[in-house]
């Protein structure tokens, strides 16, 4: 039928970008640390269109506390990313995977008078053939004003 010819292949980059974070903002620090994820497995293994890499990097940047952003310009903050995916790319490393926290993992910590969550995150990291190593980086998250839950920073935790 008509309706067959309509089906249109969604890239993995269009299906992130087509998430309305205004309406349906990730309702748990876990599924905010998904969508990111999420995001820098697009970041590192698709390809895109520069414009698409700007959307991405402004899709990623709503689930920032406002302090994280306000860390960078706009501009140093897109030059750094580009570097970033370049330098995987060079290497040829790509994600293959992640593993989050389990939900009863994710602890919960009021700091000066916020509340705030941890959690880890594991991306498999591959390298061409060379098989696969973990990265396990650690996430903080703090709520915002309209009860969002938004990512202040991360780090690798060492083994």
């Amino acid at each position: 039928g008509a309706a067959a010819e309509e089906v249109v292949e969604v890239t993995a980059v269009q299906k992130v970008l087509q998430k309305d974070l205004e309406r349906n903002y990730p309702p748990t620090p876990k599924e905010v640390v998904k969508y990111f994820a999420e995001i820098t497995k697009c970041f590192y293994n698709e390809t895109y269109s520069d414009e698409e890499l700007e959307q991405l990097a402004l899709k990623i940047q709503e689930l920032y506390d406002t302090e994280l952003v306000e860390n960078k310009s706009q501009e140093d903050y897109m030059n750094d990313l580009r570097s970033d995916i370049a330098d995987m790319k060079s290497n040829n490393y790509t994600i293959s995977g992640y593993v989050l926290s389990a939900s009863v993992d994710v602890e919960e910590f009021t700091k000066d008078g916020d509340s705030c969550a941890r959690l880890y995150c594991t991306f498999s990291i591959k390298q061409g053939t060379n098989g696969t190593m973990r990265s396990m980086e650690q996430f903080i998250l703090r709520k915002d004003d309209d009860g969002h839950w938004k990512i202040l920073g991360w780090d690798l935790v060492e083994d």
